[in-house]
């Protein structure tokens, strides 16, 4: 693709410069207006910076070429009303306009030309060679497609002043670089110790107890933390002896509760421990009287911290219906499982964006305590794009 910049006094010598040295299959990447130094700094003028391209050695396509339409002049009849013809041109609509047009109407204008630009059909890339490879990279991990644009768009115009010599380790760092300022401004990290109940609620088969050993392990070994926990899963006798198998490894006690009653007298007698593990039941995230049920179950404090956990082998829709069933309770964070068992992990990225929710941990193995680690940006991003860590 040969990119070139064109600055000129007006919009409409610009597009002529473009269209002299690039042809009418130019593209415009980006415009905007400029002040340019004058003499000892003053009489400052106004120019128009158009950053243009076109890619010389790919097929014509027809769709990515306006169509020359005619300016059909109406015939006007005595006994009709006059026609109105309007046809868009994107090109001879700056070259209708003066010169002396205020700066903010051409700006308009220069906005709706690239809003037309990104409205182009989804299956028509715009990008070549290492580009068109993140951008498919993008498309595999289902990142969502406003998002993806984003991250395009930022990483054509880096392209553009490395004049195309950048490697795709480059374009990766740079992706990676949009990915953590996208996700960076909501909490990661696992536990803090300033709540004392650990809340781990989720649908059935993400992995809830088996991740809340980990966490308590941890908690355990590594901190040297009291631990305790309580089990408000009741329907699963399997789940309650999991439970009791990984707290006797770790020489904690357990409390089963089938009501409000039985979750008070438990708190109570946890009273003396450094943190309490709550374990829930896993049901079928789309019946809404399983949240009505825990929280007739569990007393939500503000001395608890609530992760919802979500398998990465579920679908997009999936999550955001579960998030939306479970937001009647106050998430703190995500806890993300299952990472060993898919390739596709831009629905991190997506939840992150959409719910303003950060990310706790991610699981990738069912070794207890390990095969966890704490969240951050720059992990989900390298996770996201495939960036080794070391």
């Amino acid at each position: 693709m040969k990119v070139k910049k064109y600055i000129a006094p007006s919009m409409p010598e610009a597009m002529k410069l473009i269209r002299a040295e690039l042809g009418s299959d130019a593209i415009i990447l980006n415009s905007k207006v400029v002040q340019t130094q004058g003499f000892f700094g003053l009489f400052r003028k106004k120019n128009f910076e158009v950053i243009a391209a076109v890619d010389p050695e790919a097929p014509r396509k027809q769709i990515l070429k306006p169509k020359e339409t005619e300016r059909k002049v109406p015939v006007i009849d005595k006994q009709m009303e006059p026609q109105k013809s309007v046809v868009r041109e994107p090109f001879n609509k700056y070259e209708a306009k003066e010169s002396r047009e205020p700066a903010p109407e051409l700006l308009k204008e220069i906005q709706e030309l690239k809003a037309a630009m990104k409205e182009l059909s989804s299956d028509i890339s715009p990008y070549t060679g290492l580009l068109q490879e993140m951008n498919q990279l993008l498309m595999n991990q289902e990142i969502d497609s406003s998002i993806r644009k984003e991250i395009m768009s930022r990483l054509l115009e880096r392209w553009y002043l490395a004049s195309e010599k950048a490697s795709f380790e480059d374009i990766q760092n740079w992706a990676k670089e949009c990915v953590i300022s996208k996700i960076s401004n909501v909490d990661y990290g696992g536990l803090t110790y300033r709540k004392k109940y650990i809340n781990v609620v989720g649908p059935t088969g993400v992995g809830k107890t088996t991740t809340i050993a980990k966490i308590a392990a941890d908690c355990m070994l590594k901190d040297k933390k009291s631990i305790a926990f309580i089990t408000t899963d009741t329907f699963r006798i399997a789940a309650i002896e999991q439970l009791k198998t990984y707290a006797k490894i770790l020489g904690a006690p357990v409390e089963v509760c089938y009501s409000f009653e039985d979750f008070k007298k438990a708190k109570q007698t946890f009273k003396d421990y450094d943190v309490v593990f709550i374990d829930t039941a896993g049901r079928n995230f789309r019946n809404e009287k399983y949240i009505d049920d825990l929280n007739n179950l569990i007393h939500f404090s503000n001395d608890m911290e609530t992760f919802l956990v979500l398998s990465l082998t579920s679908k997009m829709k999936d999550m955001k219906v579960i998030y939306e069933q479970f937001s009647k309770i106050t998430i703190s964070k995500f806890i993300f499982t299952k990472a060993d068992e898919t390739a596709n992990y831009g629905e991190m990225v997506n939840l992150i964006v959409d719910t303003g929710i950060g990310v706790a941990y991610l699981t990738n193995g069912q070794n207890v305590p390990d095969d966890i680690v704490i969240a951050s940006p720059s992990l989900i991003a390298n996770t996201t794009l495939g960036v080794d860590e070391s």
